[in-house]
């Protein structure tokens, strides 16, 4: 057997950790190049990983799930390859592998009647975002966790590394993998945002509109890359209670959610003729400014959290994750794990640097209006797509570590991260495992908080991985969140009252 001088690519999880396993393989076998983003996420600059909780409402088969991993998941070259190095040429790929799914479901034998099961689960998710995946097997495990909490009768965790493939690339591989519970042969129903074009207009009103069109999208591409530009080199978000400082990407996290009501976004959403995530960002905007009014008020002692304690002119941004290579779609993911066969895939991200004002204003719709203004504005710019290729230029003319380092630098630089994922509107099963939610997040980004909101039937999960020593209060910051849509749906359903 022959060797080629490959080996794992070295991946910092902890400061002064390194791994130099070689991993010795055949000529013949199958290897493929690693993407840009690839190799962004194996520096130890950018070292970043996606856990996904499953609740679920009955207790889980261990021999189910392996046997359904076995014939979903491990069809797909990611989860059945390995990220290797060949130290002569510096070329970075993924190597096909055999691999043993047991080796990757972890199934620890717990008490079912615990105390305190929530505090347990929250403990024990923190941990993994401590312990480094073995770059020896691909990157990826699942844990079984059998016991109830106050929102499920059993627990699924799926950890694996960022590399394997965007966020959205993730959550719809894992819808994928599951049915409708109504129907155990359909997959789930995804929510289409697709928009209908209006042809009753004149061609001069249409062509006049598609010159405005550009000369938006130009202006507004032009302004974001030159506040890109100056976030590389300057400019810096505001040291608020919620941003970390250096280092805080290597510090041990505490992953908490909470599960809200959908239909109640849709009433703050229908009464204003906006979009679910004007809702979502108008939210953040209100939650943070509500969280950081008490942190500031505690800090100067300075009243109550009614009182404004903000100080003025706070700089506070959020980066929001583009997948900028159209969506593979949940059927041609299955339809490929099913036959093993090929379909689109990879990190092709992108992202956007959104201002989120922090304000008391004395109508809490103007969170929302606010909130609305700022996307639509971002939707006229081509920012995501100018991200990327900044990034690949980067690296492939100074090479991976230099491109991390510049992310890092513009990541650093904002105060959290933001994604909102539309997912199925209908109860569905993992491998015949009812789920109550799923949580998705991620660490391992140079932030203190980060935020994704999961949609599911008529809920939305909100699911954060902070930094405890920024936020040590974390529970405090979704209660922040749910009372703001509480306070917005209270201001709707008045004026429909009135009649306003």
């Amino acid at each position: 057997m022959g060797s080629l001088g490959l080996r794992p690519i070295d991946t910092m999880t902890k400061i002064g950790q390194k791994n130099s396993t070689v991993v010795v393989i055949e000529q013949e076998q199958e290897q493929e190049p690693a993407s840009p983003a690839t190799r962004l996420f194996h520096t130890k600059t950018l070292n970043c990983h996606i856990i996904a909780i499953l609740g679920c409402t009955t207790k889980i088969n261990r021999d189910v799930i392996k046997k359904g991993l076995e014939s979903t998941l491990i069809n797909h070259p990611r989860f059945s390859s390995v990220p290797v190095v060949d130290e002569k040429k510096g070329v970075r790929k993924w190597m096909k592998t055999t691999i043993n799914v047991e080796e990757h479901i972890v199934c620890p034998n717990l008490d079912p009647d615990m105390d305190s099961p929530d505090e347990f689960l929250e403990n024990y998710t923190s941990n993994l975002t401590t312990i480094p995946l073995d770059l020896t097997k691909p990157l990826w495990e699942v844990h079984i966790l059998n016991f109830k909490t106050s929102e499920a009768n059993a627990i699924g965790i799926l950890k694996l590394h960022h590399s394997i493939g965007d966020g959205m690339s993730i959550i719809s591989l894992i819808l994928a993998c599951t049915r409708k519970a109504s129907d155990p042969e359909a997959l789930p129903t995804i929510p289409s945002s697709t928009k209908k074009e209006k042809n009753d207009v004149g061609f001069f009103r249409r062509f006049c509109y598609y010159v405005w069109f550009l000369c938006m999208v130009f202006w507004y591409t032009a302004v974001d890359a030159v506040l890109f530009l100056a976030t590389v080199l300057f400019l810096k978000d505001t040291e608020t209670p919620m941003k970390g400082g250096a280092g805080v990407e290597h510090s041990p996290k505490r992953l908490v959610h909470v599960t809200i009501s959908l239909d109640d976004m849709k009433i703050v959403k229908n009464a204003l003729s906006m979009t679910i995530n004007d809702v979502v960002m108008g939210m953040a905007q209100a939650g943070f400014s509500r969280y950081l009014n008490r942190r500031y008020g505690k800090k100067n002692g300075k009243g109550s959290s009614k009182t404004n304690n903000l100080p003025k002119n706070i700089r506070l941004r959020g980066s929001i994750v583009f997948n900028i290579r159209p969506s593979t779609g949940i059927k041609a993911l299955a339809e490929m794990m099913e036959k093993k066969s090929k379909a689109k895939w990879g990190n092709k991200i992108g992202y956007v640097l959104t201002r989120i004002p922090i304000s008391l204003p004395d109508n809490p719709l103007d969170y929302i209006r606010q909130a609305k203004t700022i996307i639509d504005r971002k939707k006229l710019s081509l920012e995501s797509r100018f991200s990327f290729s900044t990034a690949k230029l980067t690296q492939d003319i100074f090479g991976s570590k230099v491109a991390a380092k510049v992310t890092r630098r513009v990541l650093s630089s904002t105060t959290v991260l933001i994604s909102n994922v539309v997912g199925p509107q209908e109860e569905i099963t993992f491998f015949g495992h009812k789920l109550a939610y799923v949580a998705p997040t991620t660490f391992g980004l140079p932030y203190a908080v980060t935020i994704h909101f999961q949609s599911y039937c008529n809920k939305m999960t909100i699911s954060m991985s902070v930094d405890p020593e920024v936020i040590p209060d974390p529970y405090q910051l979704l209660d922040d969140l749910q009372d703001s849509l509480q306070m917005f749906k209270e201001v709707v359903t008045k004026q429909d009252t009135i009649g306003v």
